[in-house]
């Protein structure tokens, strides 16, 4: 017999750099990013309290929470900031801070550092290897699919 965990708000954090101040480049990162945080923890939309977005002060082409929405996110609270700016801390940097409700323990949650940002937390941003292709697949479907339901609202109206 097992027994249920309660459910408890937690912390999913993640990073990512981009190469370039782009409005495609930035959320095609985030949306990459956000893809792997959700899969490495199974997450459903509908458990997310809700999502702190960050970006270094040198990237502004686009709200990374943009992404998000892209992904179906309608009605989950986002929220985009600027990063402090520390000297010598990493350039064109997006994070992001997940708050889910989940039965999980800590230790069971996975953060997500990818490109660059992995050296902000070598501890905690172990990933088993990424197939990228793969992974843009399942984004491009999540995207369709997204598009499918915008449509069908729209022909209801």
């Amino acid at each position: 017999m097992s027994v249920e965990r309660p459910v408890r708000c937690r912390g999913v954090r993640g990073a990512t750099t981009v190469d370039h101040n782009t409005r495609d480049e930035l959320l095609k990162a985030t949306r990459q990013l956000l893809a792997l945080m959700i899969r490495q923890n199974d997450i459903e939309h509908e458990d997310v309290a809700s999502a702190v977005f960050t970006t270094t002060q040198d990237l502004n082409a686009e709200f990374p929470a943009l992404a998000a929405r892209q992904l179906g996110w309608l009605d989950v609270p986002l929220l985009c900031t600027h990063e402090i700016s520390v000297p010598g801390s990493l350039a064109r940097c997006v994070r992001i801070l997940i708050h889910w409700n989940t039965s999980k323990k800590l230790d069971e949650i996975h953060h997500v550092y990818i490109r660059d940002a992995a050296r902000l937390r070598p501890d905690l941003g172990r990933l088993p290897p990424v197939d990228w292709e793969e992974l843009e697949a399942w984004i491009e479907r999540e995207l369709a699919a997204q598009e499918k339901l915008r449509a069908e609202k729209q022909d209801a109206s």
